[in-house]
């Protein structure tokens, strides 16, 4: 008899060790943390330990996303309030760029808007290149990585040259691009490729809903 025939044994017969519990102080193993022997009850102690100390790994892990998640669903609960409570275009853009700033910690904050019913003097109503167009139109999902677009790049003003990663998020009116959010970071793995964008496209929508409400 092998190896592989006790232990299909074993199996075929699971009251076998119930009705022969002696042997689990009486067989020894090796001892999975040193060399030293040890009973097999005192073995299935150490897996059991060991079990529990990676389950409660993973239930502190999960209790401290879900704190994390809580946490950015305050920020983007104020920021929904201040969008919503905004009177005119310019509050819209305070309580936007405020809340990037203030609660999200991002330095650097851009918007530009095209195809819009209203047009308007200053920066954010910029004329953007048909290279710029056609990239956010092609966006299903937030771009978050290196600033490889230049152009964007100069939306930062005198911060640009200090940009080292930056998230791009679309604004849509229905299936069409009007404009793009653009977050930049002096710290190279703020915003990065394979980073969860939920978030990121959800405070897209918010934006985009206020600025249709704004502009018409």
């Amino acid at each position: 008899m092998n190896a592989t025939d006790v232990a299909r044994y074993l199996k075929d017969h699971p009251d076998f060790l119930v009705d022969h519990g002696d042997l689990f102080t009486q067989l020894t193993v090796p001892h999975p943390h040193g060399g030293q022997a040890i009973s097999l009850a005192e073995r299935q102690l150490h897996a059991l330990r060991d079990k529990i100390r990676l389950l409660e790994g993973k239930l502190a892990e999960l209790i401290r996303f879900g704190e994390e998640n809580d946490e950015i669903g305050e920020k983007v609960h104020r920021l929904t309030l201040g969008l919503l409570e905004a009177e005119d275009y310019e509050g819209l853009r305070f309580a936007l760029f405020e809340n990037m700033r203030d609660d999200f910690a991002v330095p650097n904050v851009a918007l530009r808007v095209w195809n819009s019913v209203l047009t308007r003097d200053g920066e954010d109503f910029a004329a953007v290149s048909e290279e710029v167009r056609f990239f956010a139109g092609d966006l299903r999902h937030p771009y978050c990585g290196v600033p490889a677009n230049l152009e964007i790049v100069a939306w930062f003003g005198d911060f640009a040259p200090h940009v080292r990663s930056v998230a791009l998020v679309p604004l849509r009116r229905e299936a069409q691009v009007f404009g793009l959010l653009a977050l930049g970071s002096e710290e190279s793995e703020r915003f990065y490729p394979e980073m969860g964008t939920l978030y990121l496209s959800r405070i897209g929508d918010l934006v985009a809903s206020a600025l249709r409400r704004q502009l018409g």
